[in-house]
């Protein structure tokens, strides 16, 4: 008869065990991470916000949990995608990885309540995603890499390279929000370095088309291609476009020299994607986005594309790659 209680017991534990094991993995605190881009092109990018993660002691799968959400650069998907997050219960939105700015617009319209931790590069003040940078208010927080103020620097970069060019083209998109500031700053550093410059606007993948056709008709001999979310997703065409009229440009980001492009010159995301993830993680140990002030980028990184320079016939300066974070063989 022990024996046999001793069993029941023995079972009761047992089948007691899973259903305890199940509760505390429902009770592991859910992320949402919402991007307007594939998880294909945006694997560093999620490594670096499980990095982020790790900072502050929470590891996906043991934990934490995550949901990923991906528009595919299907921007117009990002609402229904935010929605689909908030119906799961999370407790944080993540909005990151490429998509970033239009992604936390989209989960800033979804919820009030559950705090979001996003990456801009806009100004998040003037897009009305939070009240200041040090105190944001509400339930949002995040990286500001206002990366249009770089683009005077990659101005400079730009003539390091072709100090002889004497017509530069400068690509900015007239549609968004910085475009303005854009262009002041760029004519004051072409100003500067005694550069004459030529605007070329583009809003459209049939613009940029045209845009190209208009740097060959004028003989613009380089091109500084501005910040903006729009170029980032034509990627591949504007480095496609320059390769086939053989014309030297500089971008914001390194996703842009991985496919092709000769160099860029920006705000590292992967670490400012890393920071999101110390965000969230901190939010998930009891800390408020309203006490969370906004983080701008510590990082910056030069990358140059050694295989498109020698197909471009270009031969760099030896100042200009010791100076580079990354030279793509």
């Amino acid at each position: 008869m022990q024996r046999r209680k001793f069993m029941t017991l023995l079972g009761g534990v047992a089948a007691i065990w899973p259903l305890s094991s199940r509760a505390q993995q429902t009770a592991m605190p859910l992320i949402g991470f919402l991007s307007g881009q594939s998880p294909a092109t945006s694997t560093y990018l999620v490594d670096a916000f499980r990095a982020g993660l790790r900072e502050t002691g929470f590891v996906e799968g043991q934990n934490v949990a995550i949901e990923y959400r991906w528009a595919l650069g299907q921007t117009d998907q990002l609402p229904a995608l935010a929605a689909d997050l908030v119906r799961r219960h999370v407790a944080v939105i993540a909005s990151t990885a490429g998509g970033g700015t239009a992604a936390s617009l989209a989960a800033k319209a979804a919820t009030t309540t559950i705090p979001i931790v996003f990456t801009s590069g806009l100004d998040p003040v003037k897009i009305g995603l939070v009240g200041s940078l040090n105190r944001p208010g509400g339930n949002v927080t995040g990286i500001a890499f206002l990366t249009r103020t770089l683009d005077a620097k990659r101005l400079e970069l730009l003539h390091e390279l072709l100090p002889g060019a004497t017509n530069v083209g400068a690509l900015l998109n007239p549609t968004f929000p910085d475009a303005p500031d854009q262009l002041h700053e760029v004519q004051e550093a072409a100003q500067r370095i005694g550069e004459r410059l030529t605007l070329l606007n583009a809003s459209s993948a049939r613009e940029l088309d045209a845009a190209f056709e208009t740097i060959v008709q004028k003989g613009i001999g380089a091109l500084l291609v501005g910040a903006d979310p729009f170029f980032i997703s034509r990627r591949e065409q504007l480095v496609a476009l320059a390769a086939h009229h053989g014309i030297p440009a500089i971008y914001e980001d390194r996703d842009f020299t991985t496919v092709g492009g000769l160099m860029s010159y920006g705000a590292s995301f992967s670490d400012a994607v890393r920071q999101v993830g110390v965000y969230t993680g901190r939010i998930l140990k009891g800390e408020k986005p309203t006490d969370l002030p906004i983080q701008q980028p510590t990082k910056f990184e030069l990358v140059i594309n050694l295989k498109t320079a020698k197909a471009l016939g270009l031969t760099l300066p030896p100042t200009l790659l010791a100076r580079a974070d990354e030279v793509i063989e």
